[in-house]
């Protein structure tokens, strides 16, 4: 998960150093029909998986959900400051706790649910509306931090069942065919170097989607996410060094408060299965 968050703030950094110059939809379709290649050495692994039904719907619905949070997401960085976006998309946690509860009948005990409004009070203080104009990106946003949950979530599930590679390359497949009607409906021409920024886009969000569905693979959810919490320094960083962003206290105390809310979920959580392994491990001797 840190290598995944090196990956995904390094697409971050791109994507704002591209802006507006082409349409959200098509940059997104950009990144993903050129990411097809990397899917390649993914066939294979595709095929011996011998998907039913059940599974194909799923990853249909991870692949329709995923569009809209991307093409929300890249009109999102045309629009905000680095940091806001980063510090906004850790909402996607608190969505995937309460997912989880809903979808995965998973407790949601009334730690949890404390979380879950801490970390809305952080969103709040980012957002901080009444006070500042509220920018249609950070509307953005909040929807996009949904659709990446709804995906986390499915992602969790298949990575039990199927290799990382199937998951990683049913994903591209499925969110290529989906921006193909968005894309076209705002088609300008791109240059090669727009081309060129795009295909480096692909490479480090492949990349992170492959490490991101390791780690999947290797540990809860409530423990692999708190590690992208790093993502929110990279950014800073990056929005000040490279983009000239001003440093804003607000955003980086509300993106605590919700970094905060995410991680004393995973310490609670963490705790809870030391009290029940050794249970369980006494109860089967």
């Amino acid at each position: 998960m840190a290598i995944t968050g090196l990956m995904f703030v390094a697409v971050t950094a791109i994507v704002k150093y591209v802006g507006s110059d082409l349409p959200a939809a098509q940059g997104a379709f950009l990144r993903y029909l050129l990411g097809l290649v990397f899917v390649i050495p993914m066939i294979g692994p595709m095929r011996a998986a011998h998907l039913d039904r059940r599974q194909l719907m799923l990853f249909g619905i991870r692949g329709v959900v995923h569009t809209l949070a991307v093409i929300l997401w890249f009109f999102a960085m045309s629009r905000i400051p680095l940091a806001e976006v980063t510090a906004m998309n850790y909402l996607s946690p608190i969505y995937v706790a309460i997912g989880a509860a809903v979808f995965l009948d998973e407790r949601l005990p009334p730690r949890r649910i404390a979380a879950v409004v801490v970390a809305l009070i952080g969103a709040m203080i980012i957002l901080r509306p009444g006070i500042r104009s509220v920018d249609i990106g950070h509307i953005a946003m909040l929807f996009t931090a949904v659709g990446f949950a709804a995906g986390y979530l499915i992602a969790k599930v298949m990575s039990d069942e199927v290799s990382p590679a199937v998951v990683v390359g049913m994903l591209s497949i499925t969110v290529t065919i989906g921006l193909i009607p968005f894309a076209v409906a705002v088609w300008v021409p791109p240059t090669w170097g727009q081309v060129g920024w795009m295909f480096l886009v692909a490479v480090f969000a492949t990349a992170g989607h492959y490490t991101m569905t390791l780690a999947f693979k290797s540990a809860p959810l409530t423990v692999t996410q708190p590690v992208t919490f790093l993502q929110l320094v990279w950014a800073v960083a990056l929005g000040a060094i490279v983009f000239g962003e001003g440093i804003d206290g607000w955003v980086i105390f509300g993106g605590g408060i919700i970094m905060a809310a995410v991680s004393f979920i995973t310490w609670r959580e963490a705790v809870a299965r030391r009290r029940v392994i050794p249970t369980s491990a006494a109860s089967k001797t």
